[in-house]
């Protein structure tokens, strides 16, 4: 067993049911690791989470007072580092306490891999008919139900099903038209790398503030950045207009730089701002997550002056972060991306031109 994922550290006096949690003196996040889940069938002791994930075969639990079956924990769904479902549920036990807010109210296409990472793979937008009654869904229209995911049974739940990405809308419920976040996805193109998307995420952010939007970085957990801002938009109309206005406004100042059109024979050497992702139809990778990579890559946000020092860096720094490492960032850092679930700024005019107002009424191109 990998010690890295397990839940050492925590107080070994905690009662049967209490939610570790807390922060240390130096004001790092203690990180839950949800004791007190039992044994289903009558058993007599309460076992803390990293020894249930312990035993061999199918285990059921309880967790909050819903119970679970957890299934073929030691089946390995990342070949190469050898991590195994195990792991994957151990992970998701513990990165709960930050990534519950951003997977609540949101609509979740579930991306699973029962054979790991390997082996194929499927999207699932309706929630499984099988899911428990418990297990909370979203209505976006009448014969589409997606799952909602809003405390650590669910998420072990769909955890259990080989579940590692989660893809969450833009949009909260019950507003499933009206998103709440805007997104710009860095794309880099053959003979572009991460320190490219940098520096295009740092000419993003500067652009976004001087439109009055605060953005948030985080890495794809592949080999992109995504900004995100809060925002307050009518409908996904509005985003979509603003995002592809700001996309072809780069392209148009910096050409050899950033691209905003699709083909892929344009790209070469170059970022694509991908921001046709603000749809309705469409749902985005959540932070904290693992990503399908040859190790278990998480999506994770960034300081902004890890974006700044990736930029000016003179050879290829990959900004990855595996599992074991985010937790290690959130126990000593928290939630950086945290401010992206306040209230969100309404968003400037995009004028028929396609020219974007700033917040300081001025029009760029």
């Amino acid at each position: 067993m990998n010690e890295r994922y397990g839940c050492n550290g925590h107080s070994a006096g905690a009662r049967s049911g209490q939610r570790v949690r807390g922060r240390r003196p130096d004001g790092g996040l203690i990180l839950a690791c949800w004791r007190g889940i039992l044994l289903a069938g009558g058993a007599a002791a309460a076992r803390p989470l990293h020894a249930i994930l312990g035993m061999p075969g199918s285990t059921y639990v309880r967790v909050g007072g819903k119970v679970l079956e957890l299934s073929n924990l030691e089946k390995v769904l990342y070949p190469a580092a050898g991590f195994t479902k195990r792991e994957v549920l151990r992970y998701y036990s513990r990165i709960a306490p930050v990534l519950l807010p951003h997977l609540k109210g949101r609509a979740l296409t579930l991306k699973r891999f029962p054979e790991g990472v390997e082996g194929e793979s499927f999207f699932e937008k309706r929630c499984p008919h099988f899911r428990p009654k418990w297990l909370r869904t979203i209505r976006v229209r009448e014969d589409l139900a997606f799952c909602e995911i809003t405390d650590v049974a669910g998420l072990l739940w769909i955890a259990n099903l080989a579940c590692l990405e989660l893809h969450t809308s833009l949009a909260l419920a019950p507003r499933v038209e009206a998103p709440t976040l805007l997104v710009f996805d860095l794309d880099p193109g053959p003979g572009a790398a991460m320190r490219e998307c940098c520096e295009v995420a740092l000419k993003l952010r500067e652009r976004l503030a001087d439109a009055g939007l605060e953005s948030y970085a985080k890495t794809s957990g592949s080999k992109g950045l995504q900004l995100y801002c809060p925002v307050a938009a009518a409908d996904f109309g509005e985003t979509k207009a603003f995002s592809r206005a700001l996309a072809e406004e780069f392209e148009g100042r910096w050409p050899e730089l950033v691209i905003s059109r699709y083909p892929k024979r344009l790209r070469a050497g170059k970022v694509l701002i991908d921001w046709a992702q603000n749809d309705e139809s469409k749902t985005t990778v959540c932070v904290y997550p693992l990503r399908a990579m040859s190790v278990p890559a998480v999506t994770t946000p960034l300081f902004w002056s890890e974006v700044e020092t990736a930029a000016r860096a003179h050879r290829e720094e990959p900004l990855r972060f595996e599992a074991h490492e985010v937790l290690r960032r959130v126990e000593r850092n928290g939630d950086l991306f945290a401010g992206v679930l306040g209230g969100g700024h309404a968003l400037p005019e995009v004028r028929r031109s396609g020219e974007v107002r700033s917040a300081r009424k001025r029009y760029f191109r």
